[in-house]
């Protein structure tokens, strides 16, 4: 079971993991070992994500998801497939806490007078300095 936050578990039988030939750092080993992790989860069609998220979920990965609705995350940056395996999910818990995350409703405010008292003494000053630079009348 993946725990992602306090209401979004994803059990392990929803996540299919394989292993491909890496590209990454492995010399002639490479050629031999499938070290690549490849990750894939179904977002559209996973019982375990709460209605409520799995619209924010569907629009946040939209552009990464496959016209079946997986989502696959990759990782080839080690030499072998347990931590390969280790840094997929890292990076797939972190997609998931992103997409799912509900930034925080600005409230708007009023200016301090001191804010406006300091605005208006700038624009005075600026003000100024452009009035000096016209042409010097002639007395």
């Amino acid at each position: 079971m993946l725990v992602i936050s306090r209401s979004f578990q994803i059990p392990d039988s929803e996540i299919e993991l394989t292993y491909v030939r890496s590209s990454g750092p492995g010399g002639q080993n490479v050629n031999k070992v499938n070290s690549k992790c490849q990750l894939r989860w179904n977002a559209q069609e996973s019982a375990s994500v709460p209605f409520l998220l799995r619209e924010r979920l569907l629009m946040y990965l939209k552009s990464r998801l496959t016209r079946s609705g997986d989502l696959i995350v990759m990782d080839d940056s080690y030499r072998d497939q347990p931590r390969n395996r280790e840094a997929c999910f890292v990076k797939f818990k972190s997609l998931l806490l992103e997409a799912i995350h509900i930034p925080k409703q600005r409230k708007d405010t009023q200016p301090t007078r001191s804010s406006e008292r300091r605005r208006a003494n700038s624009k005075r000053k600026q003000s100024e300095k452009k009035s000096l630079r016209g042409r010097v009348g002639q007395s």
